[in-house]
């Protein structure tokens, strides 16, 4: 996908931590746990994308700056900050939605 259009979908959501900060990202930026990024294996790089917690409502904003997950049952790996602000650091995945921000 390069071209920024209408996405909406829903699955599984982890995240990666210390062992992958300080290393460069798919964007070339280094990866910082404690900042709002996002893997996703297709949505342009950048883009910024809503997700939700399925289970307990919560929702934030993060910015797709690297490609993964490289799990076939995750649909994005979001960074240990966006991750805990979403109540599922501790389970270390969870259902989400995610949605494309649309200049």
């Amino acid at each position: 996908m390069n071209k920024l259009m209408p996405y909406h979908a829903r699955g599984v959501a982890s995240w990666y931590g210390t062992r992958y900060h300080g290393l460069p990202t798919a964007s070339g930026e280094l990866y910082d746990v404690m900042k709002l990024t996002a893997a996703h294996p297709v949505l342009p790089i950048p883009s910024y994308v809503r997700v939700t917690n399925v289970e307990n409502g919560r929702t934030l904003i993060v910015r797709v700056n690297d490609r993964g997950p490289f799990l076939s049952d995750r649909i994005i790996d979001l960074s240990y900050v966006a991750a805990a602000k979403l109540g599922y650091a501790a389970k270390g995945r969870a259902l989400v939605e995610i949605d494309v921000i649309l200049p």
